[in-house]
């Protein structure tokens, strides 16, 4: 049963209560621990009203937003414009137990509060859900517009909470100018960071396109830089990730179009010299996964000494020492990158969310699915991926955080 909800936990969910215990921890991920560890959530995500664009964008924009067509059987499909049509969910499957429970929740900031408590979340990192579609188009107008929806409705939402409920400004990218202006518009406002697509460009790769790697994007790197906003790059962003149908459709995208493709802003930002030449800027690539990590800082380094005689520019350090100094990823549950983040030296480079209400995330069983992954650290381990590396990049106040949690136990 979950606590609060009256929810039983249903056979397919069964498996997120698994946990081998804490025994030999000092300190718990569980929410009625009085020594807790700070746990800060570095992706989760709201749920916007369904008709927020429609509402507040131009009238010139609004048959153009991502919307329900009927078809002549009577199907719903879901259309928008970066992304090919698919059935409307709702047609295809019903969500039952715990899955409809997360379906239901994240509407509000009193849910939310609610929901983080029971789940031992001091502060989170907020990013859109619908809102994730605001950068499928190569229109940069039209998605600079999107961004300022979210952007204002997201400060007006959870503004007042931001010392502990932080959402993330979306920037369009398609244009320097327009994404400058953006930026520094949103810094005044008081935003903690910034959520960039994964591709400048919306769509499947083309060399015309410009990337983030080239020097067209400088002025907006020091804009960034200049404005002290961390970076993310959150999955699913930059092109459409639903490129495989039917059998293991769902498995084949997760993997290879919606996690995989995270990789490239990391090395377009650690191999170009983005980072030689604005070493104040610090970014974090989102729900991506941690697991990559290592071997993908190996191949870059390999790729920089064993090409040589093509890789520029020349550095003055390895890719993967850009990312050591200047980089971080989020997971929910990843053994194997933790297995790995000791030896491999990423520690202060890995951070933990629970992706709520998401369901590729560990809501409301993290303390199980923190247990499940890290008995093999150390306790001062665990404090950093699980808060302190988020509080150290999105600077939030560690002791108002815990002051916080302790006027709600009192």
């Amino acid at each position: 049963m979950i606590e609060e909800t009256n929810q039983t936990v249903d056979v397919n969910n069964q498996w997120r209560l698994e946990t081998p215990g804490h025994q030999g921890w000092s300190r718990t991920a569980h929410a009625g621990d009085p020594n807790k560890y700070l746990m800060i959530s570095t992706d989760c995500h709201c749920n916007e009203p369904s008709g927020l664009w429609h509402e507040r964008m131009d009238e010139k924009y609004r048959k153009r937003l991502p919307h329900i067509e009927v078809d002549e059987k009577g199907v719903k499909w879901m259309v928008s414009e970066g992304w090919q049509r698919s059935r409307a969910p709702e047609h295809a499957f019903k969500f039952e137990g715990e899955d409809a429970l997360r379906n239901k929740t994240g509407y509000t900031t009193a849910e939310r509060i609610k929901d983080h408590a029971q789940d031992g979340i001091d502060a989170e990192v907020i990013f859109p859900n619908k809102g994730l579609l605001m950068w499928a188009t190569q229109d940069a107008e039209f998605g600079a517009a999107q961004c300022k929806v979210w952007n204002d409705w997201a400060w007006e939402t959870f503004g007042p909470y931001n010392e502990f409920m932080s959402p993330m400004a979306a920037i369009m990218t398609a244009d320097v100018n327009l994404a400058i202006a953006e930026i520094r518009r949103v810094a005044k406002i008081g935003f903690r960071g910034i959520s960039l697509p994964c591709k400048p460009i919306f769509g499947n790769y083309d060399a015309r396109h410009p990337n983030y790697n080239l020097p067209i994007y400088d002025p907006m790197w020091a804009a960034i830089q200049d404005c002290d906003l961390p970076i993310t790059f959150h999955i699913s962003t930059g092109r459409d990730p639903r490129a495989a149908r039917k059998d293991g459709g769902a498995v084949i995208n997760y993997v290879s179009h919606s996690l995989s493709p995270t990789i490239e802003p990391i090395a377009n930002l650690c191999a170009s010299g983005v980072i030689e030449r604005f070493p104040r800027i610090h970014f974090a690539a989102i729900e991506c996964g941690i697991g990559w990590v290592p071997w993908a800082l190996d191949a870059m380094d390999e790729a920089y000494r064993k090409h040589h005689m093509w890789a520029f520019p020349k550095l003055p350090k390895l890719p993967s020492e850009y990312f050591r100094s200047n980089g971080a990823c989020t997971f929910q549950e990843d053994r194997v990158g933790l297995d790995l983040a000791v030896k491999y030296n990423l520690i202060d480079n890995f951070m933990w969310a629970n992706d709520y209400p998401h369901h590729e995330g560990s809501w409301p069983h993290s303390a199980a699915a923190i247990e499940r992954q890290m008995g093999h650290l150390t306790d001062d381990q665990r404090a950093k991926i699980l808060g302190l590396n988020a509080a150290k990049i999105f600077k939030f106040d560690v002791n108002a955080l815990l002051s916080r949690r302790a006027s709600a136990i009192n």
